[in-house]
C-alpha cells in the first residue's frame, strides 16, 4: 500500500488516503538523450541544446503476461525499435510539445494496438537559468492528439539568495532556497513562456524579503497561476538546506487552483 495526495478542485480541502496500487502493464524508455534545436536556450539563443527523452508505454491490461510467460520478447514491445526511432527524430523542433508530439506519435505507430496511452517526459536541463531542469510530461490517450493534451511543466531545484527567517542572523544575509515549481496547464492551451515566468518571479524576489517560507511560497504559487491563462493550478515546494544543523532541510510546499486567486 502507499500513501497519495488528492487534491480537490474546489480548492476548499486537501486529505491523504492510503490506497492499494492498481494493476498495471508498462513499457518505458528512461532517459534517451539527444541534441536539438528546440528553440531559445537558457541564453534566449536558438542553437542545439541536450534533451532528455523517457517515454512510458501504457499497455492494454494483462497484456505483458503472454512475454512474461513466455520469455519471448517477440511476445511484447520492442524498445529497443522504439530507442531507435525516438533518437533517429529531427534535429530541429519548433517547439518542445512538437518534439512530445513526434515522440508519441513513434510510440503508437510502433507499439500498434497493443498501447491504451503513451506518457512522454521531455527534459531541457539547459533551459532555465539556475534550475537543475526543466521538464514538459504529457500523457496522449489512444486516438487523441497530444498537442491537445494538458501538460504537467516543472522547474526543478531552482536556486534562489532570498532574504528570509526570524533569526537575526538571517535578517543580515540573503541565504540559498531551493525551490521546485509545477505548472498545471489546461488541455489544448501550451503557449507559455516559461522561462519568463521564471525569470519574472525571480525579479520579484530580489526585491523582497520574508520572514516565513509560507509567505516566500505563497507568493512564488500566486505568481506562477496568475502569469498565463492556461495555468490551471501549481504545485510549489521550498526548502531551506541551511535552516537546521541535523536535517537537510526545512520545506514548506503549497498547490493551489488559480481560481483562488481571483
Amino acid at each position: 500500500m502507499s500513501w497519495q495526495w488528492r487534491n480537490f478542485p474546489s480548492g476548499s480541502f486537501v486529505t491523504i488516503v492510503m490506497s492499494l496500487p492498481t494493476t498495471t502493464d508498462v513499457v518505458l524508455v528512461d532517459t534517451i538523450q539527444l541534441k536539438a534545436n528546440i528553440g531559445a536556450d537558457c541564453w534566449g539563443r536558438p542553437r542545439e541544446q541536450p534533451i532528455s527523452i523517457t517515454v512510458h508505454l501504457h499497455l492494454k491490461p494483462s497484456f505483458l503476461d503472454i512475454s512474461g510467460q513466455s520469455d519471448n520478447v517477440v511476445d511484447s514491445v520492442h524498445y529497443g525499435h522504439l530507442t531507435k526511432a525516438i533518437s533517429a527524430l529531427s534535429e530541429s523542433f519548433a517547439d518542445i510539445r512538437v518534439l512530445v508530439h513526434e515522440v508519441t506519435e513513434k510510440a503508437f505507430a510502433l507499439a500498434g494496438e497493443n498501447v491504451d496511452a503513451v506518457r512522454v517526459v521531455i527534459g531541457l536541463p539547459k533551459q532555465i537559468l539556475l534550475a537543475n531542469d526543466f521538464e514538459v510530461e504529457v500523457i496522449t490517450p489512444r486516438g487523441k492528439d497530444s498537442l491537445q493534451q494538458a501538460a504537467k511543466v516543472s522547474v526543478k531545484d531552482l536556486i534562489m539568495p532570498v532574504l528570509i527567517g526570524v533569526n537575526p542572523p538571517e535578517r543580515l544575509a540573503k541565504q540559498k532556497v531551493i525551490t521546485n515549481i509545477t505548472f498545471y496547464e489546461k488541455s489544448g492551451m501550451y503557449q507559455v513562456d516559461y522561462p519568463v515566468i521564471i525569470k519574472q518571479i525571480s525579479e520579484e524576489i530580489e526585491q523582497t524579503a520574508y520572514l516565513t517560507l509560507e509567505k516566500f511560497v505563497l507568493h512564488i504559487v500566486r505568481s506562477s497561476c496568475l502569469a498565463s491563462d492556461a495555468i490551471e493550478a501549481v504545485t510549489t515546494r521550498s526548502q531551506k538546506p541551511s535552516a537546521l544543523s541535523f536535517a537537510h532541510s526545512s520545506g514548506v510546499e503549497i498547490t493551489r487552483y488559480r481560481d483562488a486567486f481571483r
